[in-house]
């Protein structure tokens, strides 16, 4: 199986969904507790969601391969993106509930660590950076979405319940003030959705790397809460219930191309 798949726009956008995958080779499921083989940490159907871009002309990105064999979008040192808060490392150790992800004495090392960096990461990256320097190339600017969900309560990440979509910027510093303010304006202009810019999800390791505003190359996070498109439980999409937050998505995507 290829580690990721790669639609090519015409468009200055890519949506880059690097939670989107469910793959688990053998040798590694094998040392995942019973909990963690149903990767329930998965950003569920956020394919499925985005899809429609590519009538917008949008490039889409997408692993094929769970954060649980390596996290996309954690430096490849794994510095915390979040210091002093719980958060979860390039290759995760411990669940979204607090739970672990392998059986007693089965997780990786430093060793082979190494090698899912070297067999999974590092082509997805390659990849994400060569379509932005092609979009670049062509449009003189490129905007870089990172599309992202959650379930709408994980005590162990954060309290209370999490807005419906969470935009994030790193503080403002991912993308020019006139591309939030649009963005901004968007949501506050309708009533469904909760939302918060730059809450407690600002923005992770590829929206904070790759972007460069003063280059001309826009990046933005948007976590969305599970809860607003599908059963949290099951995992099961629900279309009816997704169509309004594809709605509002659309209205955001737009706003980056305006």
């Amino acid at each position: 199986m290829d580690i990721h798949e790669l639609h090519r726009g015409t468009a200055p956008l890519l949506i880059s969904l690097p939670h989107d995958g469910t793959r688990v080779p053998d040798d590694i499921a094998a040392r995942l507790t019973d909990s963690a083989r149903r990767v329930p940490d998965t950003d569920w159907h956020v394919s499925t969601l985005y899809a429609f871009a590519r009538e917008l002309g949008a490039s889409i990105l997408a692993p094929n391969y769970s954060r649980y064999v390596i996290d996309l979008n954690r430096p490849a040192d794994d510095q915390s993106l979040y210091p002093g808060q719980n958060t979860t490392g390039l290759c995760p150790t411990v669940q979204f509930s607090g739970e672990p992800v392998y059986l007693d004495g089965q997780a990786p090392d430093a060793a082979e660590i190494a090698q899912r960096l070297a067999r999974y990461w590092q082509p997805y990256h390659d990849a994400l950076s060569a379509e932005l320097e092609r979009l670049r190339g062509e449009h003189g600017r490129a905007v870089l979405w990172e599309g992202h969900s959650i379930v709408s309560h994980a005590p162990y990440l954060f309290e209370g319940r999490l807005p419906d979509f969470n935009l994030g910027t790193a503080g403002g510093a991912s993308c020019s003030p006139a591309l939030q303010a649009r963005l901004a304006q968007v949501l506050e202009s309708q009533a469904d959705y909760s939302f918060v810019v730059n809450g407690r999800f600002k923005g992770g390791y590829i929206t904070r790397h790759y972007a460069s505003p003063e280059t001309g190359v826009d990046a933005v996070q948007l976590e969305l809460a599970q809860i607003t498109y599908m059963d949290e439980r099951s995992f099961e999409y629900q279309p009816a219930r997704a169509a309004g937050v594809q709605a509002l998505i659309r209205r955001l995507l737009e706003a980056t191309l305006a």
